[in-house]
């Protein structure tokens, strides 16, 4: 008995049995917004872009008053958003580890008005954001 009471206190100095406090190590699920950047806000149409981390995206949800439309979730995803963009989140993103937030790229690859016309790529830009 003796034993176990010496392990305890042993265990309890060391930061308690089983708690991993500040220095847990594991992933931690959730998501990440990507947001535009748009030189005409309030004028396009549609986006298409595509995302790329170091693991396979778990979900997608679309911004307020947007649709998204999106390949099968993986590493290398690709996107289509529709409705009327403004600066902000376009879409948010499930990802198993928040924490690597700076691996994951967003890259504008066509933009369109409303009218369907393609626009110039100068002036648009997406980051990746907690």
């Amino acid at each position: 008995m003796k034993r176990l009471g010496g392990w305890l206190l042993i265990a309890l100095a060391l930061g308690g049995a089983g708690s991993c406090g500040d220095g847990c190590s594991g992933p931690v699920a959730g998501v990440l917004t990507v947001s535009l950047a748009t030189p005409n806000a309030g004028a396009d149409g549609a986006i298409l872009f595509s995302v790329s981390g170091p693991q396979a995206l778990t979900s997608v949800t679309a911004g307020s008053g947007l649709r998204v439309f999106a390949q099968p979730l993986s590493t290398l995803t690709r996107f289509a958003v529709t409705g009327t963009l403004t600066n902000g989140a376009v879409v948010t993103i499930g990802v198993a580890d928040t924490r690597n937030v700076a691996q994951y790229r967003a890259t504008v690859q066509a933009v369109a008005a409303p009218d369907f016309q393609l626009r110039s790529l100068t002036g648009y830009s997406l980051t990746v954001s907690q």
